[in-house]
């Protein structure tokens, strides 16, 4: 692939030395868009639920008080406790609960895989777009500075009565419709970088046509399908899904189990009457409470019903995403193969119109060429100029969907 964009770099606007590359543009998104935050985010709320499960199982202690007013004793009173429990068994509901808040909390981070891939690919596709009309931009403008200096040789030689004033409009006819391609492709390069701006976060400059081809990139197409059904971000999230279901069904099931809880107490009060302090006798207990579910009205076994037929619909929904990632490899994969075969002809078609434009334009000199082969010459130049630039923009998005799909569309993906 670096051979045939070389060669059609040759033939192109070559790009300055500091154009930005689609390496710091992913760079510059990734740490700074706002969706990417979001979703990074919502993942740390979701990170606090495990914890907050293994706390059902660990000790806790809270303090108590009142204060009033006694009329009958006719004195203010003030009491104060210590209360403190731990569940010794919970007949599993902890430890269910914990697992299915680590399998959410792994699907979310699969959410944020995705998410980020989500980006990235708008990303390249945001850099492929303006890429593309930068190019179209510049090919319509040395396109004009062309045409300026034949209409200006044409003109030269109607004077020599070597032309007729009919090749001179046609070359000007020609100008001016290449002056009408340059406000389009302005138009659209206007457009293209408001897309940029907006997924990346910075104003764009000149791009570099000069982008390495991914070495994630899977080698065929069975590797392909191979590294989506193992990393596909959707495919592993639903998997992760399915697990937590399935804790589910466990935390429904432990509520029918007796649950033994060792606690503690102690409570002290006083009476303030005519300035004398009267304290009450000290309290203090320390038991064990046992909770045995004996007759629910049918709610356990509905809980356990309704988080069996969750677990079954999760894992058809499994099934489905895993037909998902597999056609969208696929599909990834023919578009990828297509873009490179349409990309290598397009350079090739490219190399023989900068030789017949050149050929046509010597031969003109000499008038073994009308104006007419002129023009010719150099629309199907600057149509060749306009497919390589616009094959090249559809390999990008081809590489970066395919990356996607199989699971490795990352911010080093375009390091180099």
């Amino acid at each position: 692939m670096n051979r045939w964009w070389g060669s059609a770099l040759a033939l192109l606007i070559a790009a300055p030395v500091q154009a930005e590359t689609l390496g710091e543009a992913i760079a510059t998104a990734y740490a700074t868009n706002p969706q990417l935050a979001a979703a990074r985010s919502r993942q740390e709320a979701l990170a606090e639920t495990p914890e907050q499960a293994r706390a059902l199982g660990r000790p806790t202690l809270g303090l108590g008080g009142g204060a009033g007013y006694d009329r009958l004793n006719g004195g203010n009173t003030a009491s104060g406790s210590v209360t403190a429990a731990l569940p010794i068994w919970t007949g599993g509901r902890v430890g269910s609960a914990v697992r299915a808040a680590r399998q959410d909390v792994a699907a979310g981070a699969e959410g944020v895989r995705d998410a980020e891939a989500v980006v990235l690919q708008s990303v390249v596709s945001a850099y492929a777009a303006l890429l593309y009309n930068q190019q179209a931009v510049e090919v319509a403008r040395v396109g004009i500075q062309r045409l300026d200096g034949q209409v200006a040789e044409a003109r030269s030689r109607f004077g020599l009565g070597q032309v007729t004033r009919t090749d001179v409009a046609q070359l000007e006819a020609q100008r001016a419709s290449v002056a009408g391609n340059l406000a389009d492709a302005e138009g659209a390069l206007q457009t293209a970088a408001a897309a940029y701006r907006a997924i990346v976060g910075q104003e764009a400059g000149t791009l570099s046509a000069d982008v390495a081809v991914p070495e994630a990139l899977p080698a065929d197409r069975a590797a392909a399908r191979d590294a989506a059904d193992r990393a596909n971000p959707l495919l592993l999230q639903q998997r992760r899904l399915v697990a937590a279901s399935a804790a589910r069904i466990d935390a429904a099931r432990a509520e029918r189990a007796p649950a033994i809880d060792l606690s503690g107490g102690y409570a002290r009060g006083g009476r303030l009457a005519d300035g004398d302090v009267r304290a009450f006798d000290a309290a203090a207990q320390v038991g064990m409470t046992l909770r045995v579910p004996l007759l629910t009205g049918g709610l356990v076994p509905s809980r356990v019903r309704q988080a069996e037929a969750a677990n079954r619909a999760e894992r058809f929904l499994a099934d489905a995403a895993e037909r998902e990632a597999l056609r969208a490899t696929d599909a990834a994969w023919a578009t990828l193969t297509a873009a490179q075969t349409r990309l290598r002809a397009n350079i090739d078609g490219l190399a023989a119109a900068d030789l017949a434009l050149k050929g046509v334009r010597s031969e003109y000199g000499f008038n073994l060429r009308s104006t007419i082969d002129i023009l010719v010459a150099d629309q199907s130049y600057r149509g060749a100029q306009l497919a390589v630039a616009a094959a090249r923009a559809d390999v990008l998005v081809a590489q970066a969907a395919l990356l996607r799909a199989v699971g490795r569309l990352t911010r080093d993906a375009y390091a180099r």
